[in-house]
């Protein structure tokens, strides 16, 4: 059987347990404890009036109270139209009863925990956010009288009476004033604290209406709430005290300085969390409203400030053309592609793009719009981007916010930090939800990357010589280019070992000069792969993107070759050797560096039965031997 709350509030005035020091306690420890306190009911009561009122009497007390220390004779007014209606009815016996267990307590954290508790069990039937508005207004309802009756003429015998009993004099007195000048700042300081703490509670008990699943920062609201309600209560209990001990000319004070920390700490938790939550929010919503718009496109230009913009401020894209910012308007009745990529996004990822780019510049029907999603800002990652868009020619989203689509982008889209193309039409219809891959693998063969567009070049695949091509394209170099329409023979070739590469460009250009060669009409060239990071970045690219299985669903010799090329990618040295567009071979440094250099052992065999059959007919056994040499060199380590 559930205790009550009579017997929770005999236990904690009877306790013997061994003292804590309040102000050193955990969010947890403190969670253990007041929610040993907590036996909520359907109690009725109008908390959101009672903020209200508090809130008016507490402003205007410690707006008094500001003007006194300033000296100025300034009084405050509030506005009537803010009052709650007539029908509310104040519960001033419970809040008597609370007044009275923050009355006349001696000073001391111990004491100030002790009364915190005993308040909260006091309240068990209450709701988290009613308990400290209750407490808070018990607290307003001396406060605001001690600090009115400070204010009335000198001619009000009654008022005058009245300030006696309640020892205003003790406090607003010149000489009182000079005295305790510095401790009415930090009560006053302290109560304005309290109280953002309180409305801060109930504005983030408003938002825990929407389900965790939706808004999962929420599910942090359910422990910080109680965490905030503690320190406000606590808080208040403490400012009574030092109240107590400076109109009763007490020795004795409450150290207030270190609670006025831990309240400063937790508002900034809870304004956090709010913000947070209130961003998810806007990205639940902004989620409802983009599913309804893509159900019906209608107007690219709506649908990009849906996906973007959380309020209705500056609607702008930076420029990357001409270093300025612009109104959205200018994507009207444009075709887009949405690049879509975390900050963390490499040159060789943004290099992709470059090509599209200078394809559509001259067309102003397309436009590219880079799209960064970062969770969270700081200054560090703003630095970063402004880095990032200055080496950009397209347009870019600056907007230091979550983006109001973030749950569409990667619910619905499925981004995964990776960078992504999303392209659509004028009319925001999603022509293809990731392009990407396509762009990065077929290059502008396959312009304007939709769905069916990319549907009609992978058909084309049907050989290994069509992953060459896509990889050997990719390099974007107009010398391959040329080589690769004239049909000439390549040795595509980098690696990490610089020995390596200037003893293959010896032997490969010696090859390259056979009169043999020449005669038969045979003409190589040569492309050292690493000279440009960029290029380098695309040519692995380029084969790495072909381990999607869509790109070679119609190929079942490619996966073996493509992963015993990028086997070689961190090695001393590698070759890709193609004829054209087509592959004749791919080597790792040392086998293919002996092929080329023992030219004059497989010569006679290419006289008699052709340059590509020899080359490759004498690789092999160099590679079959180099094996076995290394399996033998392991058996006997």
């Amino acid at each position: 059987m559930a205790p009550s709350r009579h017997s929770l509030l005999y236990l904690l005035r009877h306790e013997d347990e061994e003292v804590q020091n309040p102000l050193t306690m955990s969010d947890q420890e403190i969670l253990e404890k007041v929610y040993a306190t907590h036996l909520p009911s359907d109690t009725k009561f109008d908390a959101d009036s009672l903020l209200t009122i508090v809130d008016i009497i507490l402003r205007g007390s410690t707006h008094i109270v500001d003007n006194v220390l300033d000296g100025s004779p300034e009084t405050v007014k509030c506005a009537d139209e803010k009052l709650p209606q007539a029908s509310f009815t104040s519960p001033l016996g419970l809040l008597k009863e609370i007044s009275s267990e923050l009355c006349c307590k001696t000073p001391g954290d111990e004491v100030a925990r002790k009364t915190t508790m005993t308040i909260l069990s006091l309240l068990s039937d209450y709701s988290w956010h009613a308990k400290a508005i209750l407490t808070l207004g018990a607290f307003a309802l001396e406060y605001g009288e001690f600090w009115w009756l400070s204010q009335l003429q000198p001619n009000d015998e009654l008022a005058k009476s009245v300030a006696m009993l309640k020892r205003v004099p003790a406090l607003t007195k010149p000489a009182a004033l000079r005295e305790h000048f510095l401790d009415i700042y930090e009560i006053n300081n302290l109560i304005k604290a309290a109280m953002q703490v309180i409305e801060s509670v109930f504005e983030l008990q408003k938002l825990t209406c929407y389900d965790t699943v939706d808004v999962p920062s929420l599910a942090h609201a359910m422990d910080l709430i109680p965490v905030g309600v503690y320190w406000a209560i606590i808080t208040t209990a403490a400012c009574v005290t030092q109240i107590d001990c400076l109109t009763s000319d007490s020795e004795q004070k409450q150290e207030l300085s270190y609670f006025g920390q831990k309240t400063r700490i937790v508002l900034a938790k809870l304004r956090k969390l709010i913000l947070i939550c209130k961003q998810q929010i806007e990205e639940l919503e902004s989620y409802g409203r983009l599913k309804e718009l893509l159900r019906t496109p209608s107007e690219i230009v709506e649908l990009f400030k849906f996906l973007i913009f959380l309020t209705d401020g500056p609607q702008e894209l930076f420029d990357g053309a001409t270093k300025q910012m612009v109104d959205v308007d200018v994507l009207r009745m444009k075709h887009l592609f949405l690049f879509i990529s975390p900050l963390d996004i490499t040159e060789q990822e943004i290099s992709i793009l470059f090509p599209l780019y200078e394809f559509i510049k001259a067309d102003n029907q397309y436009k590219i719009v880079w799209i960064p999603i970062v969770e969270e800002w700081d200054d560090e990652l703003r630095k970063k981007f402004e880095v990032l868009k200055t080496k950009l020619p397209w347009y870019v989203v600056e907007h230091f916010r979550s983006v109001a689509g973030y749950k569409y982008i990667r619910e619905e889209w499925h981004f995964r930090k990776k960078p992504m193309v999303v392209v659509l039409n004028p009319q925001g219809k999603v022509l293809n939800a990731d392009a990407f891959h396509l762009i990065q693998v077929q290059g502008m063969k396959a312009f304007p990357f939709t769905a069916s567009s990319g549907s009609r070049v992978e058909t084309k695949v049907e050989s290994s010589a069509n992953w060459v091509e896509t990889v050997v394209c990719n390099i974007h170099h107009p010398s391959v280019d040329l080589w690769v329409k004239e049909g000439k023979y390549i040795f595509l070739f980098g690696g990490n070992d610089s020995a390596w590469t200037k003893k293959f460009t010896k032997y490969a250009t010696d090859l390259k000069h056979e009169p043999i060669l020449k005669k038969a009409r045979i003409s190589i060239e040569l492309f050292y792969v690493g000279e440009d990071r960029s290029l380098l970045g695309r040519f692995w690219s380029g084969i790495e993107s072909l381990f999607v299985p869509q790109s070679y669903k119609t190929i079942e010799a490619v996966p073996d070759e493509i992963q015993k090329m990028i086997s070689y990618k961190n090695e001393g040295g590698w070759v890709l050797f193609v004829r054209g567009a087509s592959l004749v071979l791919s080597g790792y440094g040392p086998t293919i560096l002996k092929t080329v250099a023992e030219f004059e052992r497989w010569k006679e065999r290419m006289l008699k039965d052709g340059f590509e059959l020899a080359i490759k007919e004498y690789h092999e056994k160099v590679k079959t031997y180099h094996e076995m040499v290394t399996r033998s060199s392991s058996s006997r380590r």
